[in-house]
């Protein structure tokens, strides 16, 4: 392979910024380009492929080479190389993108069409170099890469995520100080965390950084691929991404099992040469392989190891499913409640469950520990089905309606919807879905929201009166996910969570978050599971 050549590109406010452009070896340009931009700086790319190294996210560099593209790395503003202060998204990044794009395009070794490539932060960018509409983007491919920077990464549903900082100040900041490759230290002074902290309501930090609206307005082709495993971070972003724009699209969702899985399947080549070149290959270099007539969705339904081509997401033929929060007793799991989830509304009256928190046995996060290990469901609220005598596949979005008071003027809803196998099959619970609402963010933005999809305005907080009974409608992530005959359901609530369930993606415990929490399930306060299905039979 020929060497790559380290080079800076002068931006309209007189900053420079750091490319390492990669060219084929012994083939007669000019090339199309693929182009990444993150602040994980390329001196890093050149690392041995392993799985700590989450943010390795380039996919195989030299393999594209080989398959006669150019390949572009930008150190983002303020980081790696780049000249500039790194600021989150802000409109002078998203303006470089535009920027350097459009330099890429004319230089010789370009054959004026650029494809956007890269998975995360990567897969983000992706969406924003879409939305600055610089005229020879010719496509973007974002895999795993949220729209929504308030809702998505730092705030699920309003409640404050560890997984900020983590990505901050552990990884950010740390691979621009101590690098591979030889590259020359950074240290970057700006404090994200806090500004963050600075901003825990939609405001104009946020609006600044609105990918939604622009996003409409798209019209060159879209590959966007999520993850199931993923649903804490990005993948509901690769569904609302593809629903936005305009232009020829096409929505993947893998089975890979979690986040490790899936940066693993990105840098192998067999996914590229299966899934994204074909795309790369029509629309950057005008391929006549028919990808165009490629289906418009393809899903991996998860418990049947199979995907499925649909025409739309979700399926039209899915409808709702309804099921009752209840105080019957499961005898399934040892929980503060071991509650029911039912099939028929309830119809008597003063139904309620409740709970005091911080529980003395909460350990690590919610989760307790002891000398049989930790335990995820001992110290919270349970609602479990019966075991279903037909198996149904749940396809699309979901939400979870809860009537709760508090003696506090705030508290978290976090929610976590669990396949709970039959006895004797072999099979572990396994996590189909989830759901976060910080309660006094309450408030839905009417206009946004669709059937089993609420969407929360999240620009004020709104106190729980006390005493009063509020509805909260908690959005579930969309799933594909086959409940065999035989299985149950079973719903799992608590106003935090654990890094033992929730590795990488747990959300901050604060202080203030002291009281009771009474989550009401009878007539006049029907609590109850919503759920997109499509009936099975089997």
């Amino acid at each position: 392979m020929s060497m790559p050549m380290d080079l800076f590109v002068t931006m309209s406010d007189g900053v420079e910024l750091a490319v390492r452009v990669h060219l084929p070896e012994g083939k007669t340009g000019p090339f199309p380009a693929l182009f990444g931009a993150s602040p994980y700086r390329f001196d890093n790319d050149i690392l041995p492929e392993t799985k700590m190294f989450l943010w390795l996210e380039t996919g195989p560099i030299h393999w594209y080479l080989e398959q006669g593209y150019a390949y572009v790395r930008l150190d983002v503003r303020g980081t790696g190389r780049s000249g500039g202060e790194y600021r989150f998204f802000d409109r002078r990044e998203r303006r470089d993108l535009y920027e350097v794009i459009e330099w890429i395009a004319v230089q010789e070794w370009c054959s004026g069409k650029v494809g956007g490539i890269g998975e995360s932060y990567y897969g983000t960018s992706q969406w924003f170099m879409a939305a600055e509409k610089p005229p020879h983007l010719a496509c973007i491919a974002p895999y795993d890469g949220h729209i929504d920077l308030y809702d998505g990464w730092a705030y699920n549903g309003g409640i404050p995520g560890n997984f900020m900082s983590l990505w901050w100040n552990s990884t950010v900041r740390q691979i621009n100080r101590r690098p591979g490759g030889g590259g020359p230290p950074k240290l970057i002074n700006y404090d994200l965390c806090y500004e963050l902290d600075q901003h825990p309501n939609r405001d104009g930090f946020w609006s600044d950084r609105a990918l939604l609206p622009q996003l409409e307005s798209v019209d060159i082709p879209v590959f966007s691929i999520g993850i199931w495993a993923k649903m804490d971070l990005h993948l509901a972003g690769n569904i609302a991404g593809w629903r936005a724009v305009k232009g020829p699209k096409w929505l993947q969702i893998t089975g890979a099992i979690n986040a490790f899985e899936a940066c693993a399947d990105f840098e192998h080549v067999d996914f590229h040469r299966n899934v994204l070149l074909p795309f790369y290959d029509r629309y950057l270099k005008g391929a006549d392989n028919g990808f165009e007539n490629k289906s418009p969705v393809e899903v991996f339904v998860r418990n049947t190891g199979a995907y499925e081509n649909l025409p739309v997401w979700p399926p039209a033929a899915a409808g709702e499913r309804v099921f009752w929060l209840g105080d019957a007793r499961s005898n399934t799991v040892q929980s503060l409640n071991d509650g029911a989830l039912e099939t028929g509304a309830p119809s008597g009256a003063l139904s309620a469950t409740s709970y005091d928190y911080p529980r003395a046995a909460w350990t690590i996060g919610v989760a307790t520990l002891d000398e049989k290990g930790p335990d995820p469901l001992r110290e919270i609220l349970t609602f479990t089905s019966a075991p279903f005598e037909k198996a149904f596949k749940i396809a699309g979005p979901g939400e979870a309606v809860i009537h709760l008071s508090s003696t506090a003027p705030d508290t978290d809803l976090i929610i976590r919807l669990s396949e709970v196998p039959a006895p004797g099959s072999g099979k572990r619970p396994a996590v189909i879905t989830k759901g976060w609402l910080r309660v006094a963010h309450r408030a839905l933005d009417m206009e946004k929201s669709r059937p089993l999809a609420p969407v929360h305005d999240h620009s004020r907080d709104v106190a729980i009166p006390r005493g009063e009974v509020v509805e909260c409608r908690v959005a579930l992530v969309d799933a594909a996910y086959l409940v065999p005959r035989g299985s149950r359901l079973r719903l799992e609530i608590a106003n935090g969570d654990s890094g033992i369930t929730d590795p990488i993606f747990s959300h901050v415990y604060s202080p203030d978050k002291v009281g009771r929490d009474t989550i009401h399930h009878d007539a006049r306060y029907p609590s109850r599971l919503a759920l997109s299905v499509e009936e099975a039979g089997r």
